[in-house]
């Protein structure tokens, strides 16, 4: 298992960056997770980066700030993705 940390504000220019990580920990670890306890701004390319990873990888969150936690819920994306309260219990089988 792999953790992915996401630091700071996260928008339409971190999206590369963040999808080539993903895919670069998926090469050797068939879960990964990704630890937004660091994120200080997101927008919906942040939702959209993990839901496509999602689609053909293994994936967990870690750690949600309230804020982005909400924007899991209201776009039913809580409901796609597995959403662990620490990393601790995202590196759990």
């Amino acid at each position: 298992m792999r953790v992915v940390a996401v630091h700071g504000a996260f928008d339409g220019n971190s999206a590369p960056i963040l999808a080539t990580a993903l895919q670069d920990a998926a090469t050797t670890h068939k879960t990964v997770v990704v630890d937004l306890a660091g994120m200080t701004f997101a927008d919906s390319t942040l939702l959209n980066v993990l839901l496509n990873f999602h689609r053909g990888h293994q994936l967990r969150l870690a750690r949600p700030a309230h804020q982005f936690r909400r924007v899991l819920e209201l776009t039913g994306a809580d409901q796609v993705l597995d959403i662990r309260p620490t990393v601790e219990d995202a590196i759990a089988p």
